[in-house]
């Protein structure tokens, strides 16, 4: 059986689609795989499926959901009820956001050790799981819950792919693709960085410079920082004449949180 969530909920099994009626139904059904096999409490469920205002008769309908949930994914899955809420069992099953987070993983690992092309392999891999934003089709609830760590975990899975295509020269493929997600997310300093980068080693050291100037404005006009470490390095970088292809040493680092995203 194959379950998705890095997109509209969807569940295959055999090759055929088993459609997952109702946003509650399709909610409970992701908190479950999300846990991993972990038991979630009924209270857990509840706030995930109905928010802060559950109805009187919310362990009723519970039980309705599950029931259901159990009779649409028939035998090959184990929705189990445990003392404390309920269990998924999914031995044997594909979950999409286990195998991007597997992905993800070797991917940041690989580009540590300093081999960016099975790094970049491993991370379009990754990305490429994605079918659209996560977790369609659910409650506002579990999405509001759940999507901003599944979210930055793609961000860095998405800044690693890119660091190991510009270690591996690519960095005229990828300067617009950069000036597109920099303008999206004027914020992250690593894409800025890498969209410097990019620029330097296509010759356009004026523009790089123009970014981190406005960068360094952004930064301070909406957070009331200055640019982290990652940044300036690079500013540094350009300014010395050190981003050069084979220069190693000016390459921005892995973030820390890249490796276990």
């Amino acid at each position: 059986m194959e379950f998705g969530i890095l997109g509209p909920l969807r569940v295959r099994h055999q090759g055929r689609e088993i459609p997952i009626p109702g946003r509650k139904q399709r909610a409970l059904l992701a908190a479950l795989l999300l846990a991993r096999g972990e038991v979630l409490s009924d209270e857990r469920l509840t706030a995930l499926l109905w928010g802060q205002r559950p109805p009187a008769t919310v362990s009723a309908q519970l039980y309705t959901y599950v029931s259901r949930l159990r009779q649409r994914l028939g035998p090959a899955v184990e929705l189990v009820r445990e003392p404390a809420g309920y269990r998924l069992g999914t031995r044997g099953a594909v979950f999409d956001a286990a195998e991007f987070h597997r992905l993800s993983r070797a991917g940041h690992t690989a580009l540590r050790e300093g081999r960016p092309d099975r790094a970049a392999r491993l991370l379009r891999a990754a990305l490429d799981l994605w079918r659209g934003p996560a977790l369609g089709g659910v409650t506002d609830f579990l999405r509001d819950a759940e999507t901003p760590q599944l979210d930055e975990a793609r961000m860095a899975a998405l800044e690693s792919r890119l660091e190991a295509e510009l270690a591996l020269g690519e960095h005229r493929q990828l300067v617009a693709e950069l000036t597109g997600l920099v303008t999206r997310f004027p914020l992250r300093e690593r894409l800025r960085a890498q969209w410097m980068t990019a620029l330097y080693r296509c010759e356009r050291q004026a523009e790089a410079l123009a970014v981190y100037h406005e960068g360094r404005r952004l930064l301070a006009e909406e957070l009331g920082v200055d640019p982290g470490a990652v940044l300036t390095a690079t500013l540094h970088a350009v300014l010395d004449g050190r981003l050069a292809l084979d220069d190693p040493a000016t390459r921005p680092a892995v973030l820390p949180g890249a490796a276990g995203a």
